[in-house]
């Protein structure tokens, strides 16, 4: 799954289309170590198929590279970060 990364100024998404579809996880860049995941968005017609954990797993794979953290606002990012003990290192409560 190809995931892009948008950023402009201090708002940013990670977006993914999948059979036609848009997916995209939203973001605000509260400091250069920090940002605050806010929204996560999948059409029904991917639900079921990883994309929201692909692009879950895509932020903490930027975070780690980027050497920042992540506050995850988001319900469904909040849900992710709780099921992976292994994603805590860049998870800022």
């Amino acid at each position: 799954m190809d995931i892009v990364n948008e950023e402009t100024g201090s708002h940013g998404r990670y977006s993914t289309q999948v059979d036609g579809h848009t997916a995209e996880m939203t973001y605000s860049r509260s400091s250069p170590h920090l940002i605050i995941i806010d929204h996560t968005a999948v059409p029904d017609a991917l639900r079921g198929k990883g994309v929201g954990q692909a692009l879950a797993a895509h932020a903490i794979d930027e975070a780690r590279n980027g050497g920042w953290k992540i506050i995850p606002l988001c319900p469904f990012m909040r849900a992710q970060a709780q099921r992976h003990a292994d994603w805590q290192d860049v998870i800022q409560a």
